[in-house]
């Protein structure tokens, strides 16, 4: 597959909360279908890899959520990042364990694939890597979802990246899909490293 060679950054200003919220709640009650019909799954086997990124910085993947479908048309790799707002120390797992309800703001969006949730990094940074089907879809999703993390985040910490063209699971075989796009280094995965063995 030849890569695309431009990605796109998404920061704010991010959508209105009318319109904002009228998304997010159509989430939620796409998500209550998939629940329903056992079309949403929480894989294993990704859990504990790192993820390492080319601004030096790297993270575990703590879960993964799917959901199923038919196999993305138009393939994109998003990239979400921020910092929660004063949340330190014992508050990561706290945020962890909670973060789970948060499921139903993402997963019920048109195109949602699968999310790979990262724990913070050594600059307090979480990240999402997703795959969506449609680059125009991510984008929308971003654009609600940045007044949702505005809300609970350092606001100018919250930022996206769309590659479009590119399926999740290939970026994580061949990292380097995603070096030369004009992405910020903290999108742009460099390295994954295999779980620690216990």
């Amino acid at each position: 597959m030849t890569a695309p060679r431009t990605a796109q950054t998404i920061t704010r200003p991010f959508l209105e909360t009318g319109p904002a919220v009228r998304a997010v709640v159509g989430s939620v009650s796409s998500t209550a279908a998939l629940l329903a019909e056992r079309r949403l799954h929480q894989p294993t086997g990704r859990r504990g890899v790192r993820l390492r990124f080319a601004d030096g910085t790297g993270s575990r993947v703590y879960r993964e959520t799917t959901v199923d479908g038919e196999d993305p048309r138009e393939p994109a790799v998003l990239v979400v990042v921020f910092r929660l707002r004063a949340v330190r120390g014992r508050g990561h797992t706290l945020f962890r364990w909670e973060s789970e309800l948060n499921t139903p703001l993402f997963a019920g969006f048109p195109g949602f694939v699968s999310k790979l949730w990262l724990a913070h990094d050594d600059r307090d940074r979480y990240r999402g890597v997703y795959e969506w089907d449609g680059p125009e879809r991510a984008r929308d999703y971003v654009r609600a979802l940045g007044w949702v993390l505005s809300l609970v985040s350092e606001p100018a910490s919250v930022q996206a990246v769309v590659f479009a063209g590119l399926h999740r699971d290939e970026v994580l075989q061949e990292p380097d899909l995603l070096a030369d796009h004009g992405a910020p280094a903290w999108g742009v995965l460099t390295a994954v490293d295999p779980p620690p063995v216990t």
